[in-house]
């Protein structure tokens, strides 16, 4: 286990782990394999969740039109700043396992036959892995970098019937267990501000997922995205929302991470979509000038991660 004093002051920060496993610097390259989700294909419903425009994290070089290969490569050159770094292939849109395990032993296999690329990240649904996927994994994590990042999203049953996610909280938690419990490294995506959670609700997750065996969480603000049903819902009922400022956030950020297992490396705190996507809000902060600002008011805090952990 990390101690968080040996890698952070205030949290344990996930680049850091990252720091601790590899002699070189490690940047992770998003890949685009043309998954699609079972809340979009209609196997569990259409329209996709209700916050989810995939188009406002995938960057340009990645297209499901291209080769896996061709995405490394056009990734490797965006990233061309570090000659010396390594990479991991992240399968970050939609499913990433919404496939048949040949098809997807096909896919994973072609990002890791690439001589830069050391390992792979598995964005997916908790509902859209089973044992004989689970498996495959954990073979695989025994001679590469394997993490599986399940989108929570919220722990309340209500909340995620109205964004439209097709599972409850309950299969989140079945899918985090079954995969730490054969030695794979398992992340969680949280969105904290949805509707209708006041901040009580949203501090309740910490103290839900802290009680799962997660090797990293992901934070980020509600953004609310132009062409999706969320952002019509906030033109149509905006009392529905809580829109927190900036200053706001990182005091709500900084109240989860001190109930948050101080085990649980923290990877993202907030997340930046495209000028031309976002409605609301805008804050105007690059993702590191915004952790400057946490970084600096868990110092004037006198905060730590852990220190409510019960």
């Amino acid at each position: 286990m990390f101690n968080i004093q040996n890698v952070s002051d205030r949290y344990l920060n996930y680049n850091q782990v990252l720091k601790s496993e590899f002699t070189e610097r490690v940047q992770k390259i998003s890949i685009d394999a043309g998954f699609t989700c079972p809340n979009r294909d209609g196997s569990k419903g259409t329209g996709g969740c209700t916050y989810c425009n995939n188009q406002t994290f995938s960057p340009e070089y990645c297209k499901p039109a291209k080769t896996i290969t061709q995405q490394i490569e056009e990734g490797i050159d965006f990233f061309k700043k570090y000659e010396s770094q390594i990479y991991l292939a992240y399968f970050q849109s939609y499913t990433s396992t919404y496939d048949s395990l040949d098809k997807l032993k096909t896919i994973y296999e072609e990002a890791l036959s690439h001589s830069k690329v050391v390992g792979i990240v598995v964005g997916t649904r908790p509902d859209c892995v089973n044992d004989e996927i689970l498996d495959y994994f954990a073979g695989l994590s025994k001679r590469c970098y394997v993490m599986v990042e399940y989108g929570i999203e919220s722990t309340d049953d209500r909340t995620l019937e109205f964004i439209n996610r097709g599972h409850d909280y309950a299969c989140a938690e079945e899918a985090i267990r079954a995969t730490a419990a054969r030695g794979i490294r398992t992340g969680a995506h949280l969105i904290l501000g949805l509707p209708s959670e006041d901040r009580e609700t949203i501090l309740n997750h910490a103290r839900k997922i802290s009680r799962l065996p997660l090797t990293a969480i992901k934070l980020h603000q509600l953004q609310l995205v132009k062409g999706t049903k969320m952002a019509r819902q906030f033109a149509d009922n905006p009392e529905w929302f809580k829109l927190y400022t900036a200053d706001e956030y990182i005091d709500l950020v900084i109240d989860f991470i001190e109930l948050l297992n101080p085990e649980i490396a923290v990877e993202r705190m907030i997340s930046q979509s495209p000028p031309g996507f976002l409605v609301a809000p805008d804050w105007g902060l690059k993702n590191f000038e915004f952790i400057v600002k946490v970084e600096k008011r868990l110092a004037e805090r006198n905060a730590r991660q852990g220190r409510l952990y019960r």
